[in-house]
């Protein structure tokens, strides 16, 4: 099965109410896809002490958020030195695809150089 994994962008736009993007990840699971993502990528917009975050939370449910282990750690820092772009979160997202699936962001052109440093052949999807 493919899947659309999520960067923090994607999230980001579910918790600000946008309906154009709750829409697009209620399309997806329908055709089949996965929801796929991580524990790191749920730290960048997770602020909730409060029941703020419900379109956030309710999303979370439906989304496969797997954790980073020392291993994922060490193979991010070598894909970013490969692709030659700072930020390990980036490459722990770009690390959870695998050939066919969509990774859905909110920075195309860092994923991008990520993916193609990967050769997961992942299709990259500006959100």
């Amino acid at each position: 099965m493919s899947a659309l994994v999520l960067d923090a962008g994607a999230l980001l736009a579910v918790d600000r109410g946008d309906r154009a993007m709750i829409a697009r990840l209620q399309v997806a699971q329908r055709a089949g896809l996965e929801l796929r993502s991580n524990a790191m990528v749920v730290a960048q917009v997770w602020r909730d002490r409060r029941g703020r975050q419900v379109s956030l939370a309710r999303l979370l449910l439906a989304v496969d958020v797997r954790a980073v282990n020392p291993g994922d750690g060490r193979d991010a820092g070598m894909l970013l030195a490969d692709a030659g772009t700072a930020d390990a979160i980036d490459a722990t997202v770009v690390l959870l695809a695998t050939p066919g699936d969509r990774i859905l962001t909110s920075d195309p052109g860092d994923l991008a150089r990520l993916a193609e440093a990967a050769r997961n052949r992942a299709v990259i999807v500006a959100c």
